[in-house]
């Protein structure tokens, strides 16, 4: 702590308040000592009364290179208790928690503009023209099943698709993929080989068309309506939610591994994949 006797033109008291590196090799430390041995060897034989210290004008800048190319920068740390002191806008910042946690907030709301529902596979067949495409026929609760190509013919047997629960994604615009019109896309969860491909599960009990959001199940009633085909990929919803899809330790599929992906009968799962990524 900077003694208050100390008057302001003094070495110290400039030292103590400055908040600034000096691209020298002159350390601040030095500097200290200098001002004190000065003090403790000047006018040894003057009385101080009342405990007054002799001040002393020092210049720090006495002691900078007034060429600049001939000094090589380095880094200085110093404090200051100074309260009008700005920071060096060359010195990066790291984000907070707190930061990543609005940016969390903000990433749960977009997901939960996107239309996930529950579907059911009534039927499924082959891709005529494409070898590794199926093309299901799936009903979301709309008046009309939806036709939607996916590509798991690597990944999934034809037969294990027949009449299974499914999780779509219902607002992204139509595809046309080797003639066959694409309304929507089968979200799965693959590791990160993408050897190992299954499409996640609705809980037990929900029903074709419910929604699925992320979040509690307190939540539902605070939903934002879903967007149009056209704000997702104007805005690129898809892209900015899907990096933080994944599957926990016990497979639950969440957004960012905190924010459940739920319907209102409890949470979608994948069957086996652990830590996995979700698209």
């Amino acid at each position: 702590m900077v003694p208050a006797s100390l008057p302001r033109t003094s070495g110290l008291r400039l030292l103590s308040y400055c908040n600034q590196t000096y691209n020298c090799r002159i350390a601040l430390r030095p500097l200290l000592s200098i001002t004190s041995n000065y003090h403790s060897a000047a006018k040894p034989n003057r009385q101080r009364k009342n405990n007054n210290i002799t001040s002393l004008s020092l210049s720090i800048s006495s002691f900078i290179p007034k060429e600049k190319s001939q000094v090589t920068p380095i880094s200085i740390k110093t404090f200051c208790t100074s309260s009008n002191v700005t920071a060096d806008p060359s010195t990066p910042t790291t984000p907070s928690s707190d930061e990543n946690v609005v940016d969390m907030m903000k990433i749960k709301d977009m997901a939960n503009t996107l239309d996930i529902r529950v579907g059911k596979i009534l039927k499924a067949w082959r891709h005529e023209e494409a070898d590794s495409l199926y093309v299901e026929e799936i009903d979301i609760g709309e008046p009309e099943p939806r036709i939607i190509c996916s590509g798991l013919v690597k990944y999934i047997p034809l037969d294990d698709l027949q009449d299974k629960n499914v999780v779509v994604l219902a607002n992204l615009k139509p595809r046309n993929m080797r003639g066959v019109k694409s309304s929507g896309m089968l979200m799965a969860a693959s590791d990160a080989s993408h050897e190992n491909v299954e499409l996640l599960e609705p809980p037990v009990g929900s029903v074709p068309g419910d929604r699925i959001w992320f979040g509690t199940e307190d939540e539902k009633e605070k939903l934002p309506e879903a967007v149009s085909p056209n704000q997702i990929a104007k805005k690129k919803i898809w892209e900015q939610v899907q990096p933080h899809l994944v599957t926990t330790g016990s497979c639950v599929a969440t957004l960012g591994g905190m924010h459940l992906m739920i319907t209102s009968a409890g949470s979608v799962v994948s069957k086996s994949l652990i830590n996995a990524n979700i698209a």
